[in-house]
């Protein structure tokens, strides 16, 4: 019955939290690992946060305006996923946190972007705090287990895209250099615009 059923796209993490019972006691639980919340500043010098995309699915990367190997065919491949949802750009939004912000200015990272000649309106490329991104990348995005545990933490260099539902739940994670995994990610991004939202309550009557 079920060879037909639509599989949708996976949640990978949780946390542990500690709620109360109606009788007060407190216990351990879990939930879904979502994104936390972060400032950061984006290509065109403004201050944003991952609450400032609203109800988008977002695709993330990691990059280095001067990376001489990898970076440059993700972000071909990232430019490539934006156009391809150019006309439902309601959808989905795109974000690359820079791993070498010491270096890599608002300028730079602007320049860049222009590089590849991205749509910054639906693309942003962040820079900030090192401590921050690498905080994001490590134990948000969880970046090293999706590297199969084989990046330098201290400095990250991942050719992983990677999906973040509309609640901020890590959903998938794809190499940013191989076409069938983009295919998978175009599926699954489309999958996820379907997913209904929780958050709102259906009409059961309406016609």
């Amino acid at each position: 019955l079920s060879k037909d059923a639509v599989q949708m796209p996976r949640r990978y993490f949780y946390d542990t939290v500690v709620v109360k019972t109606e009788k007060g006691k407190q216990v351990n639980d879990t939930v879904w690992h979502k994104v936390r919340p972060f400032k950061l500043t984006n290509q065109l010098g403004k201050e944003v946060g991952i609450e400032d995309f609203g109800n988008k699915i977002i695709i993330a990367d990691f990059f280095f305006t001067s990376c001489p190997t990898i970076c440059p065919t993700p972000t071909r491949n990232m430019k490539r996923l934006q156009d391809a949802f150019k006309k439902t750009d309601t959808i989905v939004r795109f974000v690359s946190f820079t791993v070498d912000p010491a270096r890599d200015t608002v300028s730079k990272i602007k320049a860049y972007g222009d590089r590849f000649s991205i749509d910054h309106d639906t693309w942003w490329m962040l820079t900030g705090s090192k401590d921050e991104i690498y905080d994001i990348a490590l134990n948000e995005f969880k970046a090293n287990i999706a590297s199969g545990g084989n990046i330098d933490t201290g400095f990250i260099h991942t050719e992983k895209f990677f999906l973040l539902d509309r609640d901020r739940v890590v959903r998938g994670w794809y190499n940013g250099m191989d076409s069938v995994n983009l295919d998978r990610l175009i599926k699954d991004v489309v999958l996820l615009s379907m997913e209904r939202d929780k958050k709102k309550k259906r009409n059961l009557f309406r016609k």
